[in-house]
């Protein structure tokens, strides 16, 4: 089997509702997904998107296409193993969100060349996982313990929170409302996008130990190796990082190494890929942590880590990021929640997700190759 074609298609998400994540500009309106295909001489085409609601494919597929496609043309797609190695030597050249495309849409290839689901092909753990509901950065705080109310009731057990702006007191008062709303049975993490520095972070960890949070997670910047271990010493609460530390999945030795974190954290996009994930997965395993799947950006994304989620046992959660209209785009099916507060696997060949081409037809402005 070879690639004899590859292109990228790009296409307009319009109508997004306004959402911000910790002290990342709202967004709101609009933004451009990428669709990659990769074709093979054998007839399989490899698929993955590109892009977030929040981040234009653009940014992105410059290095795509002008370096990583052209490595692709004539490969055999099935020495994934080898194919990333390059690929990840790129970086100089291309975002690990281009990589990770390419790695995903390799991965989709030898799904449906083995006739396998990615989850059956990595090692199926599970049949289904909890999901939790993650807050975007909510106007006002008494928003917060709304939302969370109306969760519970639709079956979520466990809700994340991105706290609003006014610092750790502010973020203390959520924390509060929401607990004393939702009662001691649901499960409640915090995600403060690295907004405070080591004394804020202690005080509203001790907090969290209070009010029984799961998780505290990149509570501190994100390549603060000095302050973690400091944090994490002061407090019970688990600490979650290395979502976006610099150095790609190969620094997470050193967060372990320098006991830094209890969980490891991270997806497809910011790590390069599901293979980088799946070793990250695995070197957790080793020292008996976690590797918690973040939101991978885009719903193709979200399907691939489905599998990647069912595939290993060190994981808890599937991330729901809301408002989920500014999180789905560009399937004919996007993964549900059940009334339990579960999601399933998916059983179809490779990544198993269907583009919705008619949508992609009538939204595209270019296609590259």
């Amino acid at each position: 089997m070879r690639i004899d074609d590859a292109s990228v298609t790009m296409f307009r998400w319009d109508d997004i509702p306004p959402a911000q994540y910790g002290h990342l500009n709202p967004s709101a309106g609009g933004s451009e997904l990428g669709l990659l295909e990769l074709r093979t001489d054998q007839g399989i085409v490899g698929r993955a998107f590109l892009g977030a609601s929040f981040r234009s494919a653009r940014l992105d597929v410059e290095g795509l296409v002008r370096h990583l496609l052209p490595m692709l043309q004539g490969e055999n797609p099935l020495e994934r193993e080898r194919l990333f190695a390059r690929l990840y030597g790129m970086r100089r050249a291309a975002t690990l969100r281009a990589i990770g495309a390419v790695d995903v849409a390799l991965w989709d290839i030898l799904g449906q060349a083995a006739g396998l689901p990615l989850h059956a092909i990595m090692g199926t753990s599970r049949r289904k996982i909890a999901a939790y509901a993650s807050s975007s950065t909510l106007s006002s705080e008494g928003a917060y313990p709304e939302q969370a109310l109306m969760l519970k009731a639709k079956g979520y057990t466990a809700y994340k929170i991105h706290p609003p702006k006014g610092g750790v007191e502010a973020a203390i008062r959520v924390c509060r409302a929401v607990r004393d709303a939702v009662g001691p049975e649901m499960v409640l993490m915090i995600d403060p996008a690295g907004a405070f520095r080591l004394p804020d972070a202690v005080r509203l960890g001790r907090v969290l130990e209070e009010l029984r949070f799961h998780w505290y997670e990149d509570p501190l910047g994100e390549d603060d190796l000095h302050n973690y271990p400091a944090l994490r010493a002061k407090l019970d609460v688990p600490i979650l990082a290395t979502e976006y530390a610099s150095g790609g999945f190969e620094i997470m030795g050193t967060w372990i190494e320098r006991g830094a974190t209890d969980y490891l954290r991270g997806d497809v996009a910011v790590k390069g890929g599901l293979t980088p994930c799946l070793k990250a997965a695995h070197l957790a395993e080793a020292f008996a942590m976690n590797f918690e799947v973040h939101h991978g950006g885009n719903s193709w994304n979200n399907v691939a880590q489905l599998h990647l989620i069912m595939a290993i046992r060190n994981t808890e959660y599937f991330e729901v990021l809301l408002p989920e209209a500014a999180q789905k785009y560009g399937l004919l099916r996007d993964i549900e929640v059940d009334s339990e507060g579960f999601v399933h696997a998916w059983d179809a060949p490779g990544v198993g997700a269907e583009p919705d081409m008619d949508l992609i037809k009538a939204k595209t402005t270019t296609v590259l190759r």
